[in-house]
C-alpha cells in the first residue's frame, strides 16, 4: 500500500489517523511519499495518471487507486478493520457518515476559507473581512455538532467511528485559528461538549499521532 500526501494536509492526516486506529503502521504495513505544496510532484505526470485532479492524498493498494479522502476512510474501514476498532453496524455507519458528508459539504468550506486565508495567503492579499465571516458562519454550524453530542459521546453515538476523524480535524483547526489570530477572526464560542469530545479524542485515540504538528499553521 502507498498513500500519496504530505502530514500538514488535513485530508492527508483523516487517512494517517484511520490507518493508525486500524493498526497499520508507516513503513511497515504502508509507504508514505510526500507531496503537495513544496513537495511537488501532485503534477507530475506519473501522480496524475494516478490522481487526474492533482491533489492529495491518493491511496494506492495493489491494483486499486483511490482519491477523495472520505471515500479512502470508508475503504480502510471496510478493508482492513479485522479487530473491529469501527462499529459496524448499518445505523452507526449511517449516522457516522451522515457526519462525514457534512463536514465536507456544509462545515468545512467556510472553514478552510478562514484557514487559508490566515495560512497559505500572503498578507498583502488576505481579505480579512471575508476570513471573519467565513470563520463566524463555520463557527455557527458547529454548535449543531455541539447539540449531537450533548446526547451522546461520538457523532454517531457512545462509540468513537470513522465520523468522529474529519469532524475532530476540522475543530482543531477551529480552536487553533483565534488562539493563533484572535484579532483577525474573533473569539470562538464556547461549545461545552465539543471540548469534552476533544478531550475523550486526545484520550482514546491515536489523534496524537497527527496533532503534533498538523497544525504548524503559520507557514
Amino acid at each position: 500500500m502507498r498513500l500519496w500526501g504530505r502530514k500538514s494536509s488535513i485530508n492527508v492526516q483523516k487517512v494517517l489517523w484511520c490507518l493508525a486506529e486500524l493498526g497499520l503502521e508507516e513503513g511497515k504495513d504502508f509507504a508514505r511519499i510526500d507531496a503537495g505544496l513544496h513537495f511537488g510532484i501532485n503534477h507530475t505526470p506519473e501522480f496524475l495518471a494516478l490522481n487526474p485532479n492533482g491533489l492529495v492524498p491518493t491511496l494506492e493498494d495493489g491494483d486499486l487507486v483511490l482519491w477523495e479522502s472520505n471515500t479512502i476512510l470508508r475503504y480502510l474501514v471496510r478493508q482492513y478493520d479485522r479487530s473491529k476498532r469501527f462499529p459496524a453496524d448499518t445505523k452507526n455507519q449511517y449516522q457516522s457518515e451522515k457526519w462525514m458528508d457534512w463536514q465536507l459539504g456544509t462545515m468545512w468550506p467556510p472553514l478552510r476559507v478562514a484557514f487559508l486565508g490566515l495560512t497559505r495567503t500572503p498578507e498583502a492579499d488576505r481579505n480579512y473581512e471575508l476570513i471573519k465571516s467565513s470563520y463566524q458562519e463555520a463557527d455557527a454550524l458547529l454548535a449543531l455538532l455541539d447539540q449531537t453530542l450533548e446526547k451522546q459521546a461520538y457523532c454517531a453515538g457512545e462509540q468513537f467511528s470513522v465520523g468522529d476523524i474529519p469532524l475532530a480535524l476540522c475543530v482543531s483547526r477551529w480552536i487553533l485559528l483565534p488562539q493563533t489570530f484572535p484579532e483577525k477572526i474573533g473569539p470562538r464560542s464556547q461549545l461545552n461538549n465539543i471540548d469534552a469530545w476533544m478531550k475523550r479524542i486526545e484520550l482514546e485515540t491515536k489523534y496524537k499521532i497527527v496533532a503534533q504538528k498538523e497544525l504548524n499553521i503559520v507557514k
